[in-house]
């Protein structure tokens, strides 16, 4: 499917997000502000009293975005809480990763704390291996991902997505010594080592290549360099970064695909007061320089734009 088409989709999306919300046919529920202020038994008044005050200025910051408007609670419950949970690798440099003191840094964690600020709650990072990430946020354990998800047809049915905050290249990699691929055509019936559940997975079987499950990028780099697999196609930026941190690595890119694989903020078709608050956020950080900052920051070059 070709990537405009996708992102005409995603657009379209978001404009009928905005046009229920703007109809007075939803149904009529607490706002956030009254939201928070209802306490479970046993909590004390004064929790009760923090918690509406921490919803109520949250829901300041996004522009009064309440359930009253939207016919359901899920933003009213993150600012209730107070956290906005998100999943993401942490194994993922530069877009998710671990600084050598320890803590979790890079371009997605970084956008996903600004939206967190955004919405006037703090930003609470589940880390989840890649093919249990879709499913997590499905099992509820985070209200969002930020970990580089490509905007797809089969998950725009399950999924709303944010407007798209990345525009990525894949990258077919091989070993140095490999001059039989050249291009995507070359890697019929050759074995790429992918995560199952990627983009970049379905990518490689469109052309014919045999997965090999791994946990991540730096394992399918592992295989290629021992021989186990003869590829695998990942962002290109992903690439660059890894041959900064290990020049000597044995592999090379072979080719850039054509399109761009696009990428958004999933979350959970239904939740759409917590859906439109996250891409009026996104919306926000474009319009304000931030994501084109934070681009230049890990890549040295503008990819939140086509």
């Amino acid at each position: 499917m070709k990537k405009k088409k996708i992102i005409g989709i995603v657009l379209a999306a978001v404009i009928t997000a905005a046009g229920l919300t703007g109809c007075g046919n939803a149904p009529q529920t607490a706002s956030a502000a009254e939201k928070a202020q209802e306490t479970e038994a046993g909590t004390t008044e004064a929790d009760g009293q923090a918690a509406g005050s921490n919803a109520q200025a949250a829901e300041d910051q996004t522009g009064g975005d309440s359930a009253e408007t939207t016919g359901d609670d899920s933003l009213a419950k993150v600012q209730s809480a107070g956290v906005l949970k998100i999943g993401t690798e942490g194994t993922y440099a530069p877009y998710s990763y671990h600084e050598e003191d320890g803590s979790l840094t890079g371009f997605d964690v970084e956008i996903a704390e600004l939206i967190a600020e955004k919405l006037g709650v703090k930003a609470e990072f589940v880390e989840t291996k890649w093919d249990a990430m879709i499913a997590g946020l499905d099992a509820k354990r985070f209200d969002i991902i930020a970990n580089q998800v490509g905007i797809s047809e089969e998950r725009l049915e399950k999924y709303d997505f944010s407007e798209p905050y990345t525009y990525i290249h894949g990258a077919l990699i091989v070993n140095k010594d490999n001059e039989d691929i050249t291009s995507f055509e070359d890697i019929s019936g050759k074995k790429s080592a992918q995560t199952l559940t990627s983009n970049w997975g379905q990518t490689a079987e469109e052309y014919g290549a045999e997965l090999v499950g791994v946990d991540g990028f730096e394992q399918s780099i592992e295989l290629i360099a021992s021989g186990r697999a003869d590829l695998t196609i990942n962002s290109e930026v992903a690439l660059y970064d890894y041959l900064k941190q290990k020049p000597d690595a044995p592999i090379k890119k072979a080719v850039l695909s054509d399109d761009p694989s696009v990428v958004g903020i999933p979350v959970r078709k239904g939740e759409t007061s917590l859906y439109e608050a996250v891409n009026k956020a996104i919306v926000e950080l474009k319009e304000e320089g931030k994501l084109t900052e934070l681009s230049i920051k890990y890549f040295g070059a503008d990819i939140t734009q086509e």
